[in-house]
């Protein structure tokens, strides 16, 4: 029940945020506030798919390609796809009664229901971020 209930929600928050990620100039990439450009907060937010994938579903990290500065828009989304779907693989195997059972990781005890309610947050955080940079960053 956890995964049927969880899954319509999580791809709903996260087909939006592919569809706003493949909209961007590729141009933007590069725009930066602060410590963070749209770059890396791209690539940021495929990487913590993973960790909490391996954290709290228990599915071994793949080999992904570290981040560069030459990444293209075309490289992010493809990354991003493919952290998705290694998460969601990962809750679909999760057996029904440990969805609430909590597990220890790195950030502390969390079940993995609400390793994906803190993955949904971590998402659209990042989502205003992109917006805000596109509107106040600058090119460096």
């Amino acid at each position: 029940m956890f995964y049927t209930t969880v899954l319509p929600i999580w791809e709903a928050l996260r087909q939006r945020f592919t569809k706003t990620t493949s909209a961007l100039p590729e141009s933007d990439l590069n725009l930066t506030l602060g410590k963070s450009s749209i770059r890396g907060l791209l690539y940021h937010t495929a990487e913590v798919e993973y960790m909490f994938a391996e954290w709290f579903f228990g599915k071994t990290k793949p080999e992904y390609p570290a981040q560069t500065s030459s990444e293209s828009l075309q490289d992010l989304v493809e990354l991003l796809a493919a952290s998705n779907a290694h998460l969601v693989q990962a809750m679909q195997e999760l057996p029904e009664d440990q969805w609430g059972t909590p597990v220890e990781s790195p950030m502390g005890s969390s079940s993995p229901l609400e390793a994906v309610g803190r993955l949904m947050y971590h998402t659209g955080m990042h989502a205003g971020q992109i917006s805000l940079i596109q509107k106040h960053g600058s090119n460096k």
